[in-house]
């Protein structure tokens, strides 16, 4: 069913994320190898970046790789990495000319040199735009964040810039990755799966969550609209009743 978004903004989501799953199976279904499947997934990524413009969403954030995806076969991962160089040279100067702020959240120290230089590029040449931030999660593990945002907040109490009193919810949450992003209202997970795999634990604790079958690479503008539309017919009470 195509649903439409609602002409009233001021219920919309102001944060989506989305868990981009399904890209191996969809390349596995045609016989074809799994590299294909995140090509045809980074179509998607466009569509749905645009999508949000039109919409007037103005914060989006993808899960692009994560940490524990560095146990993959070295094959796949090298054509992931070759492909992200590829999409960054490819869309940056689109991405810019259209508004968007690209945003990059996960451990940067295991990326290739060149890769690591051309995300401070990105995020340099865009980091002006107003229309939507873009925020990549790539090389990213919430465990992980939560475990670094802890050793930063011991650190400073440590150095006496704070103290355990003054550790609450907002302080901690200045450790984080996502310091200067909303927490997501809506989470979408494509692929037919039902779990969080690793993905924003933390900022998530009221997130609006979507699952939907439809692989990442056949995921479209329509199914977004139906998150969306899905997501205004629900009453957020963030634990009050």
């Amino acid at each position: 069913m195509n649903q439409k978004v609602p002409a009233n903004k001021s219920n919309l989501p102001k944060h989506i994320a989305i868990i981009m799953d399904g890209n191996g199976r969809w390349a596995m279904q045609r016989n074809l190898p799994r590299v294909a499947g995140h090509k045809k997934g980074a179509d998607s990524v466009r569509e749905i970046i645009e999508a949000c413009v039109e919409i007037g969403v103005p914060y989006l954030t993808l899960y692009a790789f994560s940490s524990e995806n560095w146990s993959r076969p070295v094959e796949e991962v090298d054509s992931l990495m070759e492909l992200l160089n590829f999409y960054l040279r490819k869309e940056l100067k689109a991405l810019h000319k259209n508004g968007v702020k690209l945003n990059f959240i996960g451990d940067r120290t295991k990326l290739a040199k060149e890769i690591a230089e051309k995300l401070v590029e990105a995020e340099d040449l865009t980091k002006n735009n107003t229309k939507l931030v873009l925020t990549i999660a790539l090389s990213y593990g919430s465990r992980q964040e939560i475990i670094r945002a802890a050793q930063l907040a011991a650190q400073q109490t440590s150095d006496g810039k704070l103290t355990p009193e003054e550790i609450n919810e907002q302080s901690f949450s200045k450790f984080l990755y996502t310091i200067d992003i909303p927490d997501p209202d809506l989470l979408i997970r494509t692929g037919g799966e039902q779990r969080l795999s690793n993905f924003l634990l933390w900022q998530s604790a009221y997130t609006e969550l979507f699952f939907i079958d439809v692989l990442w690479p056949d995921f479209h503008k329509n199914n977004l609209e139906q998150a969306i539309f899905e997501f205004t017919k629900r009453e957020r009470r963030y634990g009050n009743s």
